[in-house]
């Protein structure tokens, strides 16, 4: 099988699923597992050259719709007539679906129902070790202007509740949200979480926070709580983000120890 992924979330998925060495190409942002960076790159997410990969010949291309714009992929895929599925995860019982499918799309229907339930089960871990009362909320920002922010049809809402805590725009049905500062600052949350999409964390800069208009008042902001986070493990809908609410948990226990 012969296997090209044009989405950071698909090649971390296929990672968990133990099958990477099927790759015969990426997209230019796929950089987990490290061994991807040495393969071929198709082009960033949004401007995939599928040109170059007809001439591949892969025998599945994984693609995505998590990101407006990536529709013009499928509909250049279609066109050369170009094999592949459409991965676009809000939550995670779909994450896990998508083990799933992937799994079957790969001749390994065994294993993505394994996988699938691997997940599952540590995902469930998480929400059996909750026994705090005590439920912090955060604030989750994707990009600082406009304000764009998980609401509750995101898998943020529900890493959030996994690590004892609430997302402040769960009210909200959208899986993203557009929003302002101000929105923000009345919500008043106790924690900010900076996962500026595509942007390293050593690139940004949680001071300029705290010169927003009336944000030094928020509780997050006075008592200091504005963690830079890496996009690569909040962001990207695949089992990573496992990792992320590790680093998440580690962050509130620690702070409600203080």
């Amino acid at each position: 099988m012969r296997v090209i992924s044009i989405c950071p979330s698909n090649t971390e998925l296929l990672d968990y699923l133990g099958k990477v060495d099927t790759l015969i190409a990426v997209d230019d942002f796929s950089d987990y597992p490290e061994r991807v960076k040495q393969l071929p790159k198709v082009g960033p997410d949004l401007s995939i050259d599928v040109d170059k990969i007809a001439a591949m010949g892969p025998d599945l291309v994984l693609a995505s719709l998590s990101v407006p714009g990536m529709e013009k992929n499928i509909e250049a895929l279609d066109k050369r007539g170009v094999p592949y599925i459409i991965l676009n995860p809000n939550s995670l019982e779909e994450i896990a679906k998508d083990l799933e499918t992937t799994g079957a799309a790969i001749g390994e229907e065994a294993l993505g129902k394994q996988k699938a339930l691997q997940f599952k089960n540590e995902t469930a871990s998480f929400r059996l070790a909750m026994a705090s009362s005590y439920r912090p909320s955060l604030y989750w920002e994707w990009w600082p202007k406009p304000v764009f922010t998980p609401g509750r049809e995101n898998w943020l809402t529900e890493i959030s509740e996994l690590a004892g805590a609430r997302n402040i725009f769960d009210s909200e049905a959208e899986a993203s949200v557009q929003t302002n500062w101000e929105e923000v600052r009345s919500r008043n949350p106790d924690h900010i979480c900076l996962v500026w999409v595509g942007i390293q964390e050593q690139k940004m800069r949680p001071e300029l926070i705290k010169k927003r208009p009336g944000w030094n008042e928020l509780d997050a902001v006075r008592q200091n709580r504005i963690h830079v986070l890496p996009e690569s493990l909040f962001c990207r809908p695949s089992p990573r983000l496992l990792f992320g609410l590790e680093k998440l948990n580690k962050i509130l226990v620690k702070e409600q120890s203080l």
